[in-house]
């Protein structure tokens, strides 16, 4: 199932409030963005953040075939059980992977770097399986189709 940004109805159009429970570090970060970007309002941020994201799902999504990515993940090494899980993750898609790069950012957050080979739907499952933990504060990807490095 596809994510769509396109069914004739604009987001704003349908307004739902919910409640959402961040750090204040990361409220005072996103504060700190919103009114240097000149937003009106948290709300009127997140609802740009949020399209940001489901853009970058889609895009993400699409990609079909052979591919050569770079993922990064930052998290907290100290979270109970997460060094472990992720661990267990990457054995598991041992496969794909090529090689990766573990540097400590300070004392509890690790940042990792992984460089991986492979069917882009197998990459997605591994980056979706690694970011949904417990303790993993960022992942990104970067990735380019095999078939666009052909000459």
């Amino acid at each position: 199932m596809g994510v769509s940004l396109e069914r004739g109805v604009k987001l704003e159009d349908e307004l739902t409030r919910i409640g959402i429970s961040l750090p204040t570090n990361l409220l005072s970060a996103f504060d700190e963005v919103i009114s240097n970007r000149g937003y009106s309002s948290r709300s009127e941020g997140i609802r740009d953040a949020i399209r940001n994201y489901l853009i970058d799902y889609q895009l993400l999504s699409q990609e079909l075939g052979d591919q050569i990515a770079v993922i990064t993940m930052v998290y907290d090494h100290d979270q109970k059980g997460l060094v472990s899980t992720l661990t267990d993750i990457q054995h598991r898609y041992s496969n794909i992977i090529n090689s990766t790069i573990h540097i400590h950012i300070d004392p509890h957050n690790c940042l990792e770097v992984t460089v991986v080979k492979g069917d882009a739907s197998v990459i997605r499952a591994f980056m979706n399986n690694m970011m949904v933990q417990h303790g993993v504060q960022h992942v990104k990807i970067f990735s380019i189709s095999k078939q666009r490095t052909a000459r």
